[in-house]
């Protein structure tokens, strides 16, 4: 099922499901027990919003080995937690803004797991059961500042910086799906996530050891090899294979 987070002509946000290219509202709460009602409303019709709102972004920096070797770094022991915040985030189709403060903001296409209910110190075997889905996520960067700083909040933290959506697919299988990201069309990283270092199962149960999950938080699996700059007017595109893809246009915070 395709969950998604949509607002239509000027009512209140709401979650829904995607039938074809119809969406029908959902009754109650998507993480407790909710009712799918009729598919009615075309998909055209709607705006897509980030389909989660999240206590947290948790991310996973290098885990793929070809990432980890362009930006001339050491795969982890671990996985490598950071966390963005929930202000950074925006939907499909919203404007990354390039902040003054930076010359060089790069794309970051991941695979992004959905918790759907809470939970801590969780065992490999049992992750299933804790994800409600997955959806498409770009950990937009300020590279320089990332490097600049020595730790990475404010290279990963600014507005905009978490595009996410277009929906939560809760029927995916993430041992083997193609992750790519695309600018202006022209493919920049493609990937599979069985190159992943750590395992989706692997990272709930590390994460879980250190911080409790709540539902709605989001897990950023790690980028594939291919980063690269992101201009005013370009247009970047996350494709997840099962998923869909998540399309969002750049743009200068302020314009001269």
């Amino acid at each position: 099922m395709r969950i998604i987070r949509y607002q239509y002509r000027q009512e209140s946000p709401r979650f829904g499901w995607v039938l074809n290219d119809t969406v029908g509202p959902i009754e109650g709460s998507i993480f407790e027990d909710f009712r799918r009602m009729e598919a009615s409303l075309p998909l055209t019709s709607v705006r897509l919003l980030a389909p989660v709102e999240p206590s947290k972004i948790i991310c996973i920096g290098r885990n793929y080995v070809a990432h980890a070797r362009e930006q001339n770094v050491e795969v982890p022991d671990v996985p490598l937690l950071f966390l963005k915040p929930p202000s950074s985030l925006i939907g499909p189709g919203e404007k990354i803004l390039l902040p003054p403060q930076s010359s060089q903001v790069e794309h970051e296409g991941e695979l992004v797991v959905v918790i759907g209910q809470r939970g801590r110190w969780i065992q490999p075997e049992d992750a299933q059961r804790y994800i409600l889905g997955y959806t498409a996520g770009n950990d937009v960067t300020a590279r320089d500042l990332q490097r600049k700083d020595g730790q990475w909040t404010r290279g990963k933290g600014f507005d905009t910086f978490c595009p996410l959506g277009p929906w939560i697919e809760t029927d995916f299988a993430d041992a083997d799906a193609i992750v790519s990201c695309h600018v202006n069309g022209e493919m920049r990283q493609m990937a599979s996530t069985r190159d992943m270092v750590f395992s989706v199962k692997q990272l709930i149960a590390y994460i879980s050891s250190v911080m409790t999950l709540e539902p709605g938080d989001l897990i950023f699996t790690g980028t594939p090899a291919g980063i690269g700059p992101l201009q005013d007017g370009d247009q970047v595109t996350v494709t997840v294979e099962g998923i869909g893809a998540l399309t969002n246009p750049v743009g200068l915070e302020f314009s001269a």
